[in-house]
């Protein structure tokens, strides 16, 4: 019973210390965005979907290079992605006065729409670098190069359309009593938080693996991923209490398309070939799903619904939960 209980204690540990830093992200973050001038949504997209997402970087990095478990590497990084975008059913749910998808930013879609490029190519180069399509250079996938360029062009255009819609206003030296400075470094406390905790999850969740006898893929994609997405569960909740409904989705989507990145830096870190070759194809299920889920928030933006099913739950956030949980019963069903 001793060792059955002792990794799902390290892993409540693990994610109550992830879980602790994030309320510090969203205020410092928010600081930060007030005395910089930046937006809301910009700081969501750079500034908290970096830090937020360190746990699957990290994770990643230490799956692939010490653990030897790709597949809780890629599992990860993609199920973090579905899981940011079931947060959006949170969100939603806990705006009951005015329609959420009437409050947030049109600047938006753009992410999400690079999201769905970024997170259906990875998909793709997922299947094919498994067929004869597959091509590497050196020890990583020829594919990875392009997710690298299609995720540096998306932050240039994110920064492009921002500087266009918004020009940046008169700069403040404090905010509430705290200085720019004094933000940065307690942001930055913050983040090391989530990153040391991150390291220890690829461990965790092998522990886990063996222990209920589940497959490396299912724990990778759900259980993994769940812990590392807590971060972002709590900067949402956060941003939400402070009426900061942009900087919540701008780390939403953000997150997303830092998660793909990270794929490819696992695979830059994977010594033994192309990443993408050494995985199970299951996982091309959750990058679809992903997928799936940003059309349907991108729909959800230009269609602007109002109207809740049995006035409980919005189409948008019903078709994002089906999505989701029909994904991970596939992934349970066909990974390894």
């Amino acid at each position: 019973m001793t060792a059955t209980l002792l990794p799902w204690l390290k892993f409540a540990v693990c994610a109550a210390l992830i879980g602790l830093a994030g309320p510090a992200l969203t205020r410092y973050g928010d600081v930060i965005a007030r005395l910089t001038g930046l937006s809301r949504s910009w700081v969501g997209l750079v500034l908290l979907a970096t830090a937020t997402s360190l746990p699957e970087l990290f994770t990643g990095l230490s799956a692939v290079t010490i653990a030897d478990a790709p597949n809780i590497a890629v599992g990860d990084a993609l199920g973090s992605c579905v899981f940011n975008l079931v947060m959006l059913v949170l969100l939603d749910e806990l705006s009951r006065g005015e329609p959420m998808y009437r409050r947030i930013d049109q600047g938006h879609i753009l992410t999400a729409g690079f999201g769905v490029i970024l997170i259906g190519a990875v998909g793709a180069f997922l299947l094919l670098s498994q067929s004869a399509l597959g091509f590497q250079v050196l020890h990583i996938s020829g594919y990875t190069l392009f997710i690298i360029a299609i995720y540096f062009v998306a932050m240039r255009a994110a920064f492009t359309y921002e500087r266009r819609m918004r020009p940046p206003p008169g700069l403040a030296k404090v905010e509430g009593g705290i200085s720019l400075r004094t933000a940065v470094l307690r942001y930055v406390g913050a983040a090391s938080v989530v990153a040391i905790a991150g390291s220890w999850l690829p461990f965790i969740g092998q522990d886990i693996a063996e222990t209920m006898g589940w497959k490396t893929t299912f724990v990778g994609t759900l259980l993994i991923a769940g812990a590392t997405s807590m971060p972002e569960l709590v900067v949402t909740v956060s941003a939400l209490r402070l009426r900061a409904v942009d900087l919540a989705i701008g780390n939403l989507l953000g997150s997303n398309l830092f998660d793909i990145l990270i794929v490819a830096a696992d695979d830059l870190a994977y010594r033994k070939g192309p990443l993408l070759q050494a995985v199970s194809p299951a996982h091309a299920i959750t990058a679809f799903a992903a997928a799936i889920m940003t059309g349907i928030f991108i729909v959800a933006m230009l269609y602007k619904p109002e109207t809740r099913l049995v006035g409980a739950i919005s189409w948008v956030s019903l078709s994002l939960l089906v999505v989701y949980l029909a994904s991970a019963y596939a992934v349970f069903l066909l990974g390894h």
